[in-house]
């Protein structure tokens, strides 16, 4: 009877350590893939770097092209351009000019997105949405903005200090291993002259980034809550409000409603290189497809395709109910790769294939692709051998137009005046600070002396680039926000400024995403041996990297 008792112990437990690494799998199998959703003017990003983007001299920056997929460990920057970047739970960052982002977490705990930033330098605005319990944290400078269920903020991080203002909603800010609650209308600062003292005030009023944001996150929401009305998607939104804006839904018996783009005529092939580019990045299953219209983002990588007879073909958004609350899986090009004969060609996946088998769409025909041309299709005869191919090698096709680009040149910057007068929230107190930067001298110096130094710089003219809607999508780039901003004279002329590490993730049931010490944390993240450099995805990486509960920041 003992040795029963025993026997059946031990299988318990047998089954309950076998089971525990296939839940930390299903959590973190899934590799969390985020979209350049606009790109207008010097947009510029780096797949993989070690420490910070900034000084990493053997990063290799890439121009960045709209519909870029995004996964953790990479760094975006824009030159004189601006950016915006879409989450697949609605939640958006906007980049203005001399701003360099680093994606530092994009992992997944228990269905929940964890995403953790880094502004290194510049400014961002960052507005979150999400009707689940994602987290949403951005590191800058000196201290992390963790945002609110619905909440807009801005956060700049220049050489003089870092400041958050919230626009909307409600955030912490986290310090020292110290939470700071702000609410609408509020603003936080702290300076380089007196990094000890955090002084809360009212917001700064907007510019015109700030406005240009706004219009922005409107006419996204509005676009994307009509485009609800045709899917039955509850937990992804990245994408959708351009379907509505750039094409057309239809009525599909059997498959609900399928989508086409405006224009497209009866002999359209969703993959010609007039829509698109390939694009090879192994961490993301190896070949993508890039699609270079503002609605190319969900056709490429979710959903399926069905021929109609009387459009030709069509996208159908299968897949996007969440059914279990499951994540919708990122595909890096929405084709089946076969192989007749020995000729290498694709078939626009159904939303019925199976992996692994003969695609549905195969009687349609085969798509050969050379170079990165995609040929007219070519019919399968009957009884021909086709092989679906499911690793396609990586010389199989040619890149197209993601081509390598010079580093982003640190510059010199400071914030606004009204930023630096410490004018505290509660009525009647205000402290105004006689210490400034000077960004001529490089220095700190009575506020009289940088009137006198300002003389002797020339501060550069903005000189944003006007892009074409057809090219960029969204329409031509308002003017940027007047700072004082001084480029470098070379890449390695900044002094390096230690890593900013963003705060551990705060989870459901009290954890904590990224704790130091041993077994702390549930994978995703880099490991410190990858620093910030690691092309492994979160998915595949399964650790945590240490980070200090306060936000941490450059020592000024």
């Amino acid at each position: 009877m003992k040795a029963r008792l025993i026997f059946l112990i031990c299988a318990v437990l047998l089954l309950v350590c076998a089971g525990l690494p296939a839940t930390a799998a299903a959590d973190t199998s899934h590799i969390r893939i985020i979209r350049l959703s606009l790109v207008q003017g010097d947009v510029r990003f780096a797949s993989s770097f070690h420490g910070d983007p900034l000084t990493d001299t053997k990063a290799v920056w890439q121009t960045a092209p709209l519909n870029m997929p995004i996964r953790e460990g990479s760094a975006l920057a824009t030159g004189a351009g601006r950016a915006e970047v879409e989450f697949e739970n609605g939640a958006m960052a906007f980049l203005s000019e001399n701003t360099v982002l680093e994606f530092y977490d994009l992992s997944l705990h228990d269905g929940e997105k964890i995403t953790r930033l880094v502004l290194r330098q510049g400014s961002a605005i960052f507005y979150t949405h999400s009707q689940t319990g994602d987290y949403f944290s951005v590191t800058g400078g000196d201290f992390t903005v963790e945002a609110g269920v619905r909440s807009r903020f801005r956060l700049n991080n220049f050489d003089d200090g870092s400041t958050v203002d919230v626009e909307a909603g409600q955030v912490s800010v986290l310090r020292d291993e110290k939470s700071t609650p702000l609410e609408k209308g509020q603003s936080l600062s702290v300076r380089a002259s007196d990094p000890r003292n955090q002084v809360i005030a009212r917001a700064d009023t907007t510019d015109d980034f700030d406005r240009w944001v706004s219009g922005r996150i409107d006419s996204v929401v509005t676009a994307t809550n009509y485009t609800n009305q045709f899917t039955s998607t509850t937990n992804y939104t990245s994408g959708f409000s351009d379907l509505y804006t750039f094409g057309s839904w239809l009525s599909m018996p059997g498959y609900g409603y399928g989508w086409r783009p405006f224009g497209a005529g009866l002999g359209w092939c969703p993959f010609d290189a007039a829509y698109g580019n390939w694009y090879m990045d192994a961490s993301i299953g190896g070949w993508s497809f890039i699609g270079s219209a503002p609605w190319g983002w969900l056709p490429y990588h979710y959903g399926g395709w069905i021929y109609a007879p009387a459009y030709g073909w069509m996208w159908t958004p299968n897949g996007f109910g969440g059914a279990g609350g499951r994540p919708i899986t990122y595909r890096p090009v929405t084709a089946v790769w076969v192989n007749t004969g020995g000729a290498l060609g694709f078939v626009p996946a159904h939303p019925l294939d199976k992996s692994g088998k003969t695609p549905m769409n195969i009687t349609r025909g085969v798509y050969p692709v050379q170079g990165n041309t995609v040929a007219s299709p070519v019919a399968v005869a009957n009884g021909e051998k086709v092989s679906v191919v499911k690793h396609l090698p990586a010389n199989a096709l040619v890149a197209g137009n993601v081509g390598s680009t010079t580093a982003p040149v640190p510059v010199s910057r400071v914030l606004p005046a009204s930023t630096l007068t410490t004018r505290q929230a509660g009525p009647g107190i205000v402290r105004q600070s006689s210490i400034m930067y000077d960004p001529a001298e490089h220095r700190f110096v009575n506020s009289g002396q940088v009137a006198a130094a300002a003389n002797r710089v020339t501060q550069p003219r903005s000189n944003v680039a006007q892009v074409n809607e057809a090219t960029a999508g969204r329409g031509a780039l308002p003017p940027v926000r007047a700072t004082t901003s001084v480029p470098t004279a070379g890449h390695n002329s900044v002094p390096a400024r230690p890593a900013m590490t963003p705060a551990p993730a705060r989870v459901a049931g009290g954890s904590s995403r990224g704790s130091s010490g041993a077994g702390g944390g549930w994978g995703g993240g880099r490991s410190p041996a990858s620093s910030a450099g690691s092309s492994m995805p979160a998915s595949s990486a399964g650790s945590s990297r240490p980070a200090s509960s306060g936000g941490g920041g450059r020592p000024h």
